[in-house]
């Protein structure tokens, strides 16, 4: 999954006719922060954003959106996964700290497997890159939320 996401930026950059959509933080920050689940309406708006920038709104440029969304979610989540771990040290030693990284290994053998089957289902169409980035950002800001919602159970 991170090649096809490196992919896609690289055809973008190798590209001097198309511009460079770019995605706000903040914007994605500001939907953690006000999310109440983990599955707020608000997954997408930064990429969304983005594809109103010059080139933003085509194949490429959707794709290089979703992704600039999904790195910042993905940003999110180790950092919400580094807290969560420290605090399971704390709270009941390496054991469990140890349980988090496997469960966290599982998830992103799953994240990427699921998505590349994505991938794989519209392998005959442009949009496969768009589906698969899309599948990536969702999955990636779900899990953040999810690391957020079980870092406050203790």
């Amino acid at each position: 999954m991170k090649y096809l996401m490196i992919a896609a930026l690289l055809a973008v950059e190798g590209n001097p006719a198309l511009a460079d959509p770019t995605v706000d933080p903040a914007m994605v920050r500001a939907c953690f922060d006000g999310a109440k689940g983990t599955h707020p309406d608000c997954i997408g708006d930064a990429a969304n954003a983005c594809q109103s920038q010059p080139d933003g709104d085509t194949t490429l440029g959707i794709s290089s959106c979703l992704q600039g969304e999904a790195q910042v979610w993905d940003d999110i989540l180790n950092a919400q996964y580094k807290g969560v771990r420290a605090d399971l040290l704390e709270q009941g030693g390496t054991p469990l700290a140890d349980q988090l990284l496997d469960a966290q290994r599982a998830w992103i053998a799953f994240r990427d497997a699921d998505c590349g089957l994505v991938y794989s289902v519209w392998a005959d169409g442009s949009i496969r890159t768009v589906v698969a980035s899309s599948c990536y950002l969702d999955k990636t800001a779900q899990r953040a939320l999810e690391l957020r919602d079980l870092g406050s159970m203790e």
